[in-house]
């Protein structure tokens, strides 16, 4: 039992802590987001310990709503004993207004539009970008201080250090959850579409998992990836927020999403994209992503999204692994790093440059932008130095990617990469 109940109280963290942060902070407002956290957290814990002992409710997603509500009552009527300071988290402390109105912030139909509200006041101009995003990531999208940290290349200090300054600014100017209108509401776009597109990222290649060979979906947590495209398409559908880039973002998701069936074995090993079986590729999702990328004007923008989508267009377009437009894909890279010159975009455009100019241009494009603690970087070349005939390279690489990736499904893989090496067969 106790396996299980984990499972469901990971899925309901990241399925609904957002949506849930995102009622809550209706009442509450964004200057208590402390308090919309904690109780967050006290709900899934309260889960997690009463789950364990008595087995999992009917719907386990109502019981852990009408959890939070109760203990956001009762954090409520306690601070109206203790102060005066609970007339400015609800206008009414009377029990039965309680009720109400937190039972409308709990209607199902109100929760999607309150998650993406939520998501824009959190991109408040009084805060840099990085905290708008982290921020988004840590309350709305269930994400630990550590996948945050991983997804900035960043340190864990310096993402707690970020929350810690917009919780403060939110609290020191008493910031309320308004949705802006007009200009404000595209201006804040950008950083929205950046935490969908991270929360995405995470779903589709877990930064941890467990150790578990039976989980066929050790590699991809689908419900981060559903709920980032789900999310997306609201704002593709809104009016006001649509933009060529939001389209270009939901390509980009469904693109990928097309390989979600064979990125592993039924066995839970993971199978790279050369040999996976291409005819169970998702055909609808590849003509409604394509519909959406065309939809995106790719001809008149050239955002990061666009050219992301663009790249994966012609992967799952293509027929098979051999027949895949390298050059075509290597150009929309040269254009992604003109645009945003990261080291973590020349590690990617490195596959590429191998498949067009040979493994050793390759190499030497890694060496000029090193990123010795990313676990990708030294998968990709214990590849390409495969390729070059350098195996004792290939073997070091493998061995540091190993070290470095907190994935079981990917550590398994490189393992046997490594025993391949070792039995002289790869």
């Amino acid at each position: 039992m106790a396996p299980s109940v984990h499972a469901v109280v990971e899925h309901l963290f990241r399925q609904e802590s957002g949506k849930l942060a995102a009622s809550l902070a209706r009442s509450f407002g964004l200057s208590k987001l402390d308090v919309v956290e904690d109780i967050v957290h006290e709900s899934l814990l309260a889960a997690l310990t009463s789950w364990s002992f008595h087995g999992l409710p009917e719907n386990p997603t109502a019981w852990l709503h009408r959890v939070a509500k109760h203990k956001a009552v009762d954090h409520i009527r306690k601070r109206a004993l203790e102060s005066r300071e609970a007339e400015e988290i609800l206008p009414a402390l009377s029990a039965a207004s309680h009720t109400l109105t937190f039972e409308h912030n709990f209607l199902p139909g109100e929760i999607e539009d309150s998650q993406l509200r939520m998501m824009f006041a959190c991109a408040h101009p009084g805060i840099p970008v990085e905290s708008q995003i982290a921020l988004m990531l840590k309350t709305l999208c269930g994400f630990s201080v550590r996948e945050i940290a991983s997804a900035f290349l960043t340190q864990e200090a310096t993402i707690e250090k970020r929350l810690g300054r917009a919780r403060k600014y939110f609290r020191d100017h008493h910031v309320t959850l308004e949705p802006p209108v007009g200009a404000a509401l595209t201006d804040r776009r950008p950083a929205v579409l950046t935490a969908l597109y991270l929360l995405f990222n995470e779903g589709y290649k877990r930064t941890e998992s467990e150790d578990d060979r039976s989980s066929a979906d050790g590699l991809l947590n689908r419900d981060l990836c559903l709920e980032a495209l789900r999310l997306a398409l609201l704002i593709s559908k809104h009016a006001e927020i649509r933009s060529p880039e939001t389209d270009a973002l939901v390509a980009l998701m469904m693109l990928l999403a097309v390989r979600f069936d064979t990125r592993t074995a039924e066995d839970g090993s993971m199978v790279l994209l050369s040999e996976q079986d291409r005819s169970q590729w998702n055909q609808q999702l590849i003509e409604t992503g394509m519909e959406y990328l065309r939809r995106s004007e790719p001809d008149v923008y050239t955002s990061a999204y666009h050219l992301e989508a663009g790249i994966q267009s012609l992967h799952v377009t293509a027929t098979t692994y051999a027949e895949t437009n390298w050059a075509a894909i290597l150009g929309l890279y040269k254009q992604r790093y003109a645009l945003t010159p990261s080291p973590l975009v020349a590690m990617h455009m490195a596959v590429a440059v191998a498949e067009v100019h040979g493994p050793q241009a390759a190499l030497e494009l890694l060496d000029a932008v090193p990123m010795p603690e990313h676990y990708l970087y030294h998968a990709i070349r214990g590849n390409i130095s495969l390729k070059a005939g350098a195996v004792e390279s290939a073997r070091e690489s493998f061995h540091s990617a190993r070290t470095l990736t907190r994935n079981a499904t990917e550590r398994a893989l490189l393992e046997a990469r490594l025993a391949s090496l070792e039995a002289g067969v790869a």
